[in-house]
């Protein structure tokens, strides 16, 4: 099945942690910390493929995670950086945050790439907190968690021309008459259920992409027929194909028209100041004399039929004629400097925590000023401040990376001066 959307999460590797080391040398018996910094953890990166078609890879996995970074080692050796990961999508892939909906880039040309979460730092060794009055550190920082994140993945195709009209106004046939694509064909509305991707190429080699949509009906733009969901995919194109039967008769041809070019003003992104390509099909059902008459009486530019294969060739021409300089496909819904600015997009990432995990002689400690500070004004007497301590601990995030860090319940937790007991709360 045709999946034009995807809810992913994602999360950078975790960065690696410090260690806590001392040089052990020969005749050298007080050689100072050499432990060396954790890797970065790697990041997690879209990538545009033009060899992907739809978001289907996503239906039956769902979770991401790139790889950690490597601890620090002795003798000042840092640790590796996690392998980014990198995951395929197709070209014309929007992403938003699946909670509040924002767009975060829009994969609009092959190759486009985007972090969209980074690794975790690494945690600095004790040879990092080396000083002139304290020459034997026993402390390292753990590493840091990834950004971790809920994505929706929205495809919007990419085409050069896409052909629209009612159901069964012909839209497979001409696609299959036209390219080298080969949709479901049969005489009953509603046989392409998906949309379908076709090349077409001319006598010099050149080459356009047409996209048939499924058929749209009056309230398409209202969600009627899973209007929005097919109106969406027009947005990239850079043409519209308007298909209507030429044996409706001219004043129906008119209706049909105005219903169509109504639901794309309803609609917006862009449709209904699209170029647009009049075609009356199956014009074999109308008489031969009456062709040029309807095509004139109706404003369209041309009929055509894929039975008798008449119009075909001057549809082929008019497409190129009309998409001229415009060998690939390229978005049509946005200016292309809209556009530019996520074809390498790096988020900002989270805000860097307001503490750090050390390991401290074999204890965790939670550093941070404005923590530390908040500690030291505490009575640990006064149950009512130790605990309004514990839930600001745990909104800031501390409980998870103290987790994170290997911290079980009952274990002791230092934050400054102070010495607490690690009691997380459980997890429904």
């Amino acid at each position: 099945m045709f999946a034009d959307r995807a809810t992913i999460q994602v999360q950078g590797g975790r960065g690696g942690d410090g260690c806590i080391a001392f040089r052990r040398e020969k005749y050298v018996p007080k050689g100072g910390p050499d432990g060396g910094d954790g890797g970065h953890g790697g990041d997690l990166v879209l990538v545009a493929d033009p060899d992907l078609r739809d978001l289907s890879a996503f239906r039956f996995a769902s979770h991401f995670k790139a790889e950690r970074g490597r601890h620090g080692e002795g003798s000042g050796r840092h640790g590796r950086r996690g392998v980014a990961r990198e995951l395929r999508v197709p070209v014309g892939t929007q992403v938003f945050e699946r909670d509040s909906g924002a767009l975060i880039t829009d994969l609009a040309h092959a190759g486009a790439r985007a972090v969209v979460a980074r690794g975790g730092a690494g945690g600095r060794g004790n040879k990092g907190y080396a000083t002139a009055t304290r020459r034997a550190p026993e402390v390292a920082q753990v590493g840091e968690p990834g950004e971790e994140r809920w994505l929706e993945l929205r495809l919007k195709l990419v085409a050069d021309a896409a052909l629209l009209g009612f159901p069964n106004a012909g839209k497979s046939s001409l696609l299959r008459a036209i390219s080298n694509a080969k949709p479901k064909v049969a005489d009953y509305p509603f046989t392409t259920v998906s949309p379908v991707l076709g090349t077409v190429e001319d006598a010099e080699g050149r080459q356009l992409t047409v996209a048939d949509v499924p058929g749209l009906l009056e309230g398409a733009s209202e969600g009627v027929g899973l209007g929005h969901e097919f109106l969406a995919h027009l947005e990239r194109a850079r043409l519209l194909v308007h298909l209507i039967e030429a044996d409706a008769g001219a004043e129906e041809i008119a209706r049909r028209r105005a219903a169509i070019d109504r639901e794309l003003a309803l609609h917006g992104g862009g449709l209904a100041e699209r170029p647009q390509l009049v075609c009356l099909s199956k014009v074999d059902l109308v008489d031969a004399g009456e062709h040029a008459p309807l095509v004139a009486a109706t404003g369209a530019d041309l009929a055509c039929s894929t039975a008798t294969g008449e119009g075909i060739d001057a549809l082929r021409a008019r497409l190129f004629e009309a998409l001229a300089g415009g060998e690939q496909a390229a978005p049509a819904a946005a200016p292309e400097e809209e556009l530019a600015e996520f074809l390498e997009y790096r988020p900002t990432g989270p805000a860097r925590r307001g503490f750090r995990i050390l390991r401290d002689a074999g204890e965790l400690r939670v550093a941070g000023r404005d923590l530390e500070a908040r500690a030291e004004e505490l009575d640990p007497e006064d149950e009512g401040a130790v605990a309004r301590l514990a839930r600001e601990l745990e909104r800031l995030g501390v409980d998870r990376a103290l987790r994170a860090a290997g911290a079980r319940p009952g274990d002791d937790i230092l934050v400054g001066r102070h010495r607490f007991t690690f009691r997380p709360r459980e997890e429904g």
